[in-house]
């Protein structure tokens, strides 16, 4: 899958019209890319259009409009972009009770390395995890994690023949599955795959 350039996005202008339509846009997008894995956790698997727009996004908040800042967007988010044999996801430990979550958080130090995908009875993938930086420390896990799944050829084969998918966690303090994902998330993540 390609990165973005410069010539991608539109200016702080073209974007404050184009705003409304392309965030409506994404939201249906997404609706096909996001995926709750039990009752905390949501996997946001990223994509040209969801990295494009969160950048537009950084640009707006941040009123970056100079070339150097323009990049900077650019080179921090195309890692989250696939590669062409994998899935890039953002996940999401939701709690929305403060003290709910300090201690949730505090629990499940190492989630992130128990996520996993699975193409049809192939074997589990792991995620790799937090490539950019360590997200937790000895006391608790962050609640934004950045993984990725690097896929064989044979599951990409598989996947594109139809092959079902499943995800899940595996953590002492949080195990949830979802088997098959629904056709329409599936195929999908299918255009990911070269």
């Amino acid at each position: 899958m390609r990165k973005l350039v410069r010539s991608d996005l539109l200016s702080l202008e073209q974007y404050a019209c184009e705003r409304g339509r392309l965030r409506s846009e994404v939201i249906a997008h997404k609706q096909l890319r996001n995926v709750q894995v039990g009752p905390n956790a949501t996997w946001c698997f990223e994509d040209v259009t969801t990295i494009r727009y969160q950048i537009l996004e950084m640009l707006r908040a941040e009123r970056i409009f100079e070339s150097d800042g323009i990049q900077g967007e650019l080179d921090a988010y195309n890692p989250l972009i696939p590669d062409g044999s994998n899935w890039k996801v953002t996940l999401l430990l939701e709690f929305p009770d403060p003290e709910l979550r300090r201690t949730a958080l505090e629990n499940l130090i190492g989630v992130e390395d128990r996520c996993w995908i699975r193409v049809s009875e192939m074997e589990r993938v792991f995620a790799i995890a937090d490539e950019d930086m360590e997200r937790e420390n000895d006391d608790k896990t962050s609640a934004v994690h950045f993984l990725r799944f690097e896929l064989s050829a044979s599951m990409i084969e598989a996947m594109k023949s139809g092959a079902s998918l499943s995800i899940g966690v595996d953590h002492n303090e949080y195990r949830h599955l979802l088997s098959p994902l629904p056709r329409t998330i599936r195929d999908s993540l299918c255009h990911d795959l070269d």
